[in-house]
């Protein structure tokens, strides 16, 4: 999906249909995606139902039926390359992914130097007054780069910045307000722009207070981690955590574009590092099987920080985040497989204290359980539970929730209040069959997942 001038195109479409005459009764509410590309290696095709969802690949169309409302996602893509260094860009010169949303769609730009290219923040600022949210760590790094990215050449445009603290704990109603303060105090209007620049947390409470400030600002994303440029900062997602449940609190809302610089993550620790490869592999699981099988040959080279493996794993994931969400912008079936082990993870987080792991590290956990528990249910054969634990051993990501921490009640009473919950129905992404298929669904044998918290839990 990244921008260019001979790349091959793709094209998708959804079908949907409640008086379809070639669809039965019982088919009335499922989704099929018709996709056709013969430059391009992998086929995807999802398919939902009230009661599970199922991601399976095919090389033609489902139906002959052509009278049905569409939705395409455009984009120019380089195919999945097995070379360490598949993807090289001039420095100043960003690979685009266009997010398809109709009237909200937007551009994800990545590349290097970026945050030196005035215009490309300047075209989507939306009025004169910019808002930058930003946090005590951030702050000293970038936030000097960016208040001159936006004003270069534009005198017209006044920036004010709030620097929060830094930290997951602090993804909270009180330090929202922070943002509310400033953008009232400094008397913003319906025309203002906000800035989010950071991690998720950052991305996420400067996004839901663009949503409600006004009852809703523009805003753009400048995400400096690898998790924020992978996964948190596409989507809309946003929102903060209750003490009882991560993420409980939030909404649906768009960026204007999302501006990857790849040099900020110059200055991001090992750590936080690690933590964003979790979201990495997760496409690689549950979509994307040539990607996956890439990262097992290049994990060394994205922990290493080598430029053209980053750039690669960014721009692949952002596509594949890009192409679902394209198909599902509020998580009406399709969109919930990008939570794969997200439910464990959330679980992990909220019982052991938020900030106390990274999300990545959570969800690398929660990833673990989940394929566990779709092997316990004979849904995938044990070649790739084995390759996922050793793909997250190499990413340094942990394999089991924290020693001793949490027991399975813990569990079964924070993954109650999950999003993904249903007339009390506890909805999992499981994998299911070869490398790159999983299901979203209620419809599993309870004793697995009991059997699957026992094995990673203290009683």
């Amino acid at each position: 999906m990244a921008s260019s001038a001979t790349s091959p195109s793709l094209s998708f479409s959804i079908e949907l249909s409640s008086t379809d005459p070639c669809r039965s009764r019982s088919e009335t509410s499922d989704l099929f995606l018709r996709c056709q590309n013969r430059d391009v290696k992998s086929l995807k095709s999802s398919f939902i139902s009230p009661a599970s969802l199922r991601l399976n690949r095919i090389g033609s169309p489902l139906s002959r039926c052509d009278r049905i409302r569409s939705s395409k996602i455009s984009a120019n893509s380089a195919q999945v390359m097995e070379a360490q260094s598949p993807f090289k860009t001039n420095s100043r010169v960003p690979t685009i992914v266009d997010v398809d949303l109709g009237n909200r769609s937007y551009p994800i730009y990545i590349g290097s130097g970026l945050l030196e290219e005035p215009d490309l923040l300047q075209r989507h600022v939306h009025g004169k007054r910019v808002l930058v949210v930003t946090n005590t760590t951030v702050a000293p790094l970038y936030l000097d780069k960016v208040i001159n990215a936006l004003t270069h050449g534009n005198s017209s445009i006044s920036v004010e910045s709030v620097i929060l603290p830094d930290g997951e704990k602090y993804k909270d109603m009180d330090t929202l307000m922070k943002v509310f303060d400033k953008a009232i105090e400094s008397r913003f209007d319906r025309r203002s722009t906000f800035v989010a620049l950071g991690g998720g947390v950052i991305g996420d409470m400067c996004g839901f207070a663009a949503s409600a400030f006004l009852r809703g600002v523009n805003f753009i994303q400048i995400p400096t981690t690898v998790m924020a440029q992978v996964d948190s900062s596409v989507g809309g997602k946003t929102g903060i955590n209750h003490p009882l449940g991560k993420n409980l609190i939030g909404a649906f809302y768009q960026p204007q574009c999302v501006l990857v610089d790849t040099d900020t993550l110059h200055t991001l620790p090992e750590r936080e590092l690690a933590s964003g490869l979790a979201e990495v592999v997760k496409y690689g699981l549950i979509r994307d099987a040539e990607f996956f099988e890439w990262q097992e040959k290049n994990m060394h080279l994205l922990l290493a920080r080598d430029p053209s493996a980053l750039a690669y794993a960014i721009k692949r994931s952002c596509e594949n985040k890009a192409e679902v969400v394209s198909l599902d912008e509020k998580e009406g079936g399709l969109r919930a497989t990008l939570n794969l082990g997200h439910t464990f993870g959330h679980a992990i987080e909220t019982g052991f204290g938020y900030g106390q792991w990274l999300h990545g590290e959570a969800v690398a956990a929660g990833t673990v359980m989940a394929v566990d528990m779709s092997y316990r249910l004979g849904w995938i054969d044990e070649s790739i539970v084995k390759r996922v634990y050793h793909i997250l051993q190499q990413a340094k990501l942990p394999i089991a929730p924290p020693e001793g921490v949490m027991t399975v009640e813990m569990f079964k009473s924070y993954m109650a209040v999950d999003k993904k919950v249903a007339d009390g129905l506890l909805r999992l992404i499981l994998l299911k069959g070869p490398l790159g298929n999983c299901v979203f669904t209620g419809d599993y044998d309870r004793n697995a997942l009991d059997e699957t918290l026992r094995a990673f839990c203290k009683s």
